[in-house]
């Protein structure tokens, strides 16, 4: 791009909304990772969950867009805040750029918004750190908040979609055209039965990362199983960072959280390829773990749950100077999420 290389001024995530026609359930999924909630939106039947640095917002409002984005979709990210230094300047200019105002949405936030992947939001926000908060201004305390124990999640450390075929190009360019997002990755992965192929983008701000996903050949991949049960493009999955992942995943609540079976034999050689892992390898073999490393004393450890919202589901990763996406699971992750699609009769 000839332009400045971050020419919204994209600072990170803020929050995301999402929408269901079953919100007692993924209310309790959220309890189930760890969050709190604790305030309201004034006016509106939202609820605000917290943990550390991630913001959920669950809206349960009776018309408007969230809940026909939820008649379309079922459980959904409907939207996501994300920080900017100017709100209206970075509206304006996204719109210069190519984007679609969404500016007209029925009963949307109060926040000037464009619409992304699969007509969800993305709205932008310039109340934050030494500016305030719109969960100070915006929202209040409910009368019953229901805390939970945190889990060690810090922030959300990217977010992936899923396209159709034929239009990840599309969705890279706009990412990179109108927010200054730079390709960072470019995957071509393979199975047992399926593929798909990736193109992860780096936000211009640096604090999180927008793989975007389409899949390969028949169409019985888990890429365009998830637009058919989705009813289109969307997030496929959003992953929380810890600094203690075997502690987060100690007290996550097994009743509510499933998370995918790996193949045994994945551990018969990986702490022989990645020697320098501090953790405790039988607890990692216990909570089937994935580790990875791009190189010498760097590592990542990385889990994903089964399905949680519709076809969304969550990763749960530690960094160890690794900045990767655990390139060298992906084999035994896909052949793992294949494995669940036979027991579920997809394939």
């Amino acid at each position: 791009m000839t332009e400045l290389a971050n020419p919204l001024n994209l600072r990170g995530i803020e929050f995301t909304e999402y929408a269901s026609p079953d919100s007692d359930f993924m209310e309790n999924a959220f309890y189930g990772f760890g969050f709190s909630k604790t305030k309201k939106f004034k006016g509106r039947d939202i609820d605000y969950f917290n943990q550390n640095d991630i913001h959920f917002l669950l809206n349960n409002e009776q018309a408007g867009f969230s809940k026909e984005f939820a008649k379309s979709h079922g459980p959904a990210i409907c939207s996501m805040g994300w920080r900017v230094d100017d709100a209206d300047f970075a509206f304006e200019e996204a719109v210069k750029r190519g984007a679609k105002s969404a500016e007209n949405a029925d009963n949307k936030l109060p926040y000037p918004a464009i619409y992304g992947i699969g007509d969800s939001l993305i709205y932008f926000i310039d109340k934050f750190g030494a500016e305030g908060s719109i969960y100070e201004d915006d929202f209040e305390d409910i009368a019953e908040p229901v805390l939970k124990e945190e889990k060690g999640f810090l922030r959300v450390d990217h977010l992936t979609n899923n396209v159709h075929q034929g239009t990840m190009e599309y969705w890279s360019n706009f990412y990179k055209d109108i927010f200054g997002f730079s390709d960072v990755r470019y995957f071509d992965i393979k199975g047992e039965k399926t593929a798909l192929v990736s193109y992860a983008l780096q936000s211009p701000c640096g604090t999180f990362c927008l793989p975007i996903n389409e899949g390969k050949g028949k169409k019985n991949n888990q890429i365009d199983e998830y637009l058919d049960e989705y009813n289109g493009p969307g997030v496929q999955h959003l992953a929380f960072i810890s600094k203690d992942l075997l502690g987060s995943l100690d007290k996550l609540d097994k009743d509510i959280i499933d998370t995918l079976n790996i193949v045994p034999e994945y551990y018969d050689d990986v702490f022989d390829r990645i020697p320098w892992v501090k953790e405790d390898h039988q607890r990692i073999r216990e909570h089937q773990v994935l580790v990875d490393s791009q190189k010498e004393n760097s590592y990542l450890l990385q889990i994903f749950t089964k399905n949680i919202f519709g076809p969304i589901f969550i990763e749960m990763i530690q960094r160890v100077d690794d900045q990767g996406f655990g390139e060298g699971n992906f084999t035994a992750l896909f052949k793992s999420i294949e494995l669940n699609q036979m027991e579920r009769g997809v394939l």
